[in-house]
């Protein structure tokens, strides 16, 4: 199945909380949309790697993307090397899509900085024929994305880019509901993190809510750009 977005994140809920609005948008536009986990979360202190799982899946129907599928990488302790670079590359030259959208270029997890520079490795050493790769014993042709684009996630990073996504907040959130594992609940007894709080369940609407303010919609969602942002002409920004 080739794909017209493949978005990446480190951790089951990472994609969710940095785009899930922007990929409802763009399912609603018919765009075929997937989600790659590199990990388990199996370190989270919360939950285990099998109810994550299942929270995965259920996200992903509600977001409506077309496949979602986890590498099995070790959280906390994945590596941007040969091994983890190439099962990446199948992964690209599996679903060949146009754009990929990979975790936050700094945060307060050291996954997520790991995860998108491996992420974004990949996109360009898949591109390359002399990288050969093999699904179901069938040589992958050669692919690399269009674009690569970083969503934001703890760090308030200054995008270079935001995407109107009035009308889609209401399914990021429920798609981020859908971890109830992970986030806040007052009768949970299990140990406090900082993505336990109601402070941090009300602030992907309230960021949200402020990058929307700083161009004159109700929200928004940010990304930065390893290249420039090209318009076919200046009418296209809003």
């Amino acid at each position: 199945m080739k794909l017209d977005i493949l978005a990446f994140g480190a951790h089951p809920d990472d994609v969710e909380l940095g785009c899930g609005a922007t990929i409802a948008k763009e399912i609603s536009l018919g765009k075929k949309i997937g989600i790659i986990d590199l990990t388990r979360g199996e370190l989270g202190t919360r939950g285990t790697p099998q109810l994550r799982a299942k929270e995965a899946s259920k996200a992903k129907e509600i977001l409506g993307a077309s496949i979602r599928e986890n590498l099995g990488f070790a959280d906390g302790f994945f590596i941007n090397d040969k091994e983890h670079q190439i099962e990446v590359i199948k992964i690209l030259r599996k679903y060949q899509p146009e754009i990929v959208l990979c975790n936050a270029i700094g945060d307060r997890h050291i996954d997520h900085p790991k995860g998108s520079k491996l992420v974004s490795d990949a996109c360009f050493l898949s591109g390359l024929r002399k990288i050969e790769t093999s699904s179901n014993g069938v040589i992958q042709d050669a692919w690399r994305p269009k674009q690569v684009y970083h969503y934001i996630q703890w760090k308030n990073i200054t995008p270079d880019f935001v995407v109107d996504v009035t009308g889609f907040m209401s399914k990021k959130i429920a798609s981020v509901e859908a971890y109830a594992s992970q986030f806040y609940d007052p009768q949970s007894k299990e140990p406090e993190t900082p993505i336990t709080s109601k402070n941090f369940i009300d602030s992907i609407e309230y960021r949200a809510q402020d990058l929307g303010r700083l161009i004159g919609v109700d929200f928004a969602e940010g990304f930065t750009s390893e290249r420039y942002v090209a318009v076919k002409k200046i009418s296209d920004l809003i």
